[in-house]
């Protein structure tokens, strides 16, 4: 069984760590990831920049170049970043732009149409959201219509899922990411996602799981694994994610 963890966090103290809404994380250093995730075969994955990271680029430049080059960096950036620096990033192993809308610490959402073009075109970047699905339908006509999107943690709520979908439908990928942090019946989003697209759904750990109700747990890989055959498996598990970062 191969994964390719298509969302986790590290949290390095080395720079700068910005507290949110009340909240500063634990340490989470690659080591800290490495070890956690020692049984489970990840061949690789993606890096992802939380709310409590803001615009900092040295402390995911510093964990890819330890995680290698089957990994990749998830970034947050202001809208009015350097062509040249977004080049540099790319070259660098960062391979998407992040909107938090849930937590906040990335660009905001009015520049989504603009900025998830202009990292599309400069370098291929798909853009990756954080925001609750029942809000979905205020943007999604503009999100419909970018060239690549993808949603966390199955869009987080079961009253959203129904405007998730309509999303899956257009194109729009899924993480199948933070089962501890979702309120919603997974199996049944997770069912209906891939009914819909089997491409969609992209595993990720969601480690550390900072703010969950729970940790990550190895159940979330084996109830993927009793919900899914063995090639449905490892399209959710490895090869979507794969494919959607490693272009």
């Amino acid at each position: 069984m191969r994964i390719f963890d298509a969302h986790f966090h590290i949290i390095d103290f080395d720079f700068p760590i910005i507290e949110n809404q009340g909240y500063l994380p634990p340490s989470y250093v690659v080591e800290d990831y490495q070890n956690e995730t020692a049984d489970l075969n990840v061949l690789g994955g993606a890096i992802v920049s939380g709310s409590f990271q803001g615009f900092d680029q040295e402390y995911l430049l510093k964990a890819l170049k330890q995680m290698g080059s089957t990994f990749c960096g998830v970034t947050q950036l202001p809208f009015t970043v350097t062509d040249e620096e977004i080049i540099s990033l790319n070259k660098n192993g960062v391979k998407a732009l992040r909107f938090n809308i849930k937590r906040g610490g990335s660009e905001d959402l009015s520049k989504l149409d603009y900025f998830a073009r202009r990292v599309y075109d400069l370098v291929g970047w798909h853009s990756e959201l954080y925001i609750d699905s029942k809000a979905l339908p205020e943007i999604s006509s503009t999100i419909e219509k970018l060239p690549a999107i993808s949603i966390d943690h199955l869009g987080l709520s079961e009253e959203g899922l129904p405007h998730l979908l309509k999303l899956v439908d257009k194109g729009i990928r899924v993480k199948a990411t933070g089962f501890g942090r979702v309120e919603l019946n997974i199996e049944n989003a997770l069912n209906s996602i891939y009914d819909i697209n089997p491409d969609a759904l992209m595993f990720g750990t969601d480690l550390p799981s900072t703010r969950a109700k729970r940790h990550f747990e190895y159940a979330d890989i084996e109830l993927i694994q009793r919900l899914f055959d063995e090639k449905a498996t490892e399209k959710i598990l490895y090869t979507n994610a794969l494919k959607w970062y490693f272009k």
